[in-house]
């Protein structure tokens, strides 16, 4: 018989209104770094149903047994096109970046067919990089998994880069202007001091990325994902922010002069002496935000 005090410690979920049940070990880890984890690493207070002891979390259930079946045994299911894209908005509320790393490239490949063929390979990319001076200025590269690479001062600007893996990428000084760059990965990439004034990035990752100094300015930067990102003296003026998601990001010192945050989430954010005069927060979720130094004046809340 095995001791009650020896069984790993059950936790009760209710994933928008479905009840799901599983284990602390299996919400901590094998995504050590997720949302869950940290929800349930002790070192947060975590609400629960007094009566029936779930934690509710308000989030479409659809999909949370294959977040629990690849927390569990690392396993990803067999799904449609939609539903793919359906789990991948999953993953990435959830921060689970090892799921995201494995569907994404089945998302690209599906994709593809749908696509305009990209007018070079991957291994035609890594020959270009070798020489000095890289430009791919206008050139259709969608599609393309790039992760890993360095392209550190390659010039993509007026690119097609839709849908490309840019997944721990060195992109340092990189430039981006112009490029459609619609739903392209770049979590974990390295993005130090890149120019993306007027790219479209709609529904990007860019969780975990590192943008420090990056400009963004006039971006569309609608439905993308900076959870956790750093965006330390950031330029993001006039950048359109509408539905994205920047819980957690480090924004110190950014400035979001103009910039348009209707339904952003920045809960937890570090906004630590940010620039956000006469920015309207009316419709922007800060809660937990750090707001020590930043200069509010005029901003409407």
């Amino acid at each position: 018989m095995t001791n009650n005090s020896d069984l790993p410690s059950l936790v009760r979920l209710n994933i928008g209104g479905q009840k799901f049940c599983t284990t602390i070990d299996t919400l901590t880890q094998r995504e050590p770094d997720s949302m869950l984890a940290a929800m349930f690493s002790g070192r947060h207070t975590v609400s629960q149903d007094s009566v029936k002891g779930y934690v509710f979390v308000d989030r479409d259930g659809k999909h949370f047994r294959h977040i629990l079946n690849w927390l569990r045994d690392g396993v990803i299911p067999t799904l449609t096109d939609a539903e793919y894209l359906e789990l991948l908005r999953e993953a990435e509320y959830y921060q689970l970046l090892g799921l995201i790393e494995e569907i994404t490239p089945i998302i690209n490949k599906k994709k593809e067919a749908d696509e305009v063929e990209s007018e070079l390979t991957r291994a035609d990319i890594i020959k270009c990089i070798q020489s000095e001076r890289v430009r791919f200025r206008g050139v259709n590269l969608s599609g393309l998994d790039l992760s890993k690479l360095d392209l550190s001062f390659v010039d993509f600007s007026y690119a097609c880069l839709k849908n490309v893996f840019f997944s721990r990428a060195n992109l340092q000084c990189a430039k981006f202007r112009d490029v459609d760059a619609e739903c392209s990965i770049f979590h974990n990439a390295t993005l130090r001091e890149c120019e993306f004034t007027g790219a479209n990035l709609r529904g990007a990752l860019l969780a975990a990325a590192n943008l420090q100094s990056a400009n963004l300015q006039d971006a569309c930067l609608i439905d993308c994902s900076f959870c956790g990102a750093d965006l330390r003296s950031a330029h993001l003026q006039s950048a359109d922010l509408t539905n994205a998601n920047l819980e957690g990001a480090n924004l110190e010192g950014a400035n979001l002069k103009g910039a348009k945050l209707t339904n952003a989430n920045l809960k937890s954010a570090n906004l630590q002496r940010a620039y956000l005069r006469h920015v309207n927060l009316r419709e922007t979720h800060l809660e937990g935000a750090k707001l020590d130094g930043a200069n509010l004046l005029g901003a409407i809340r």
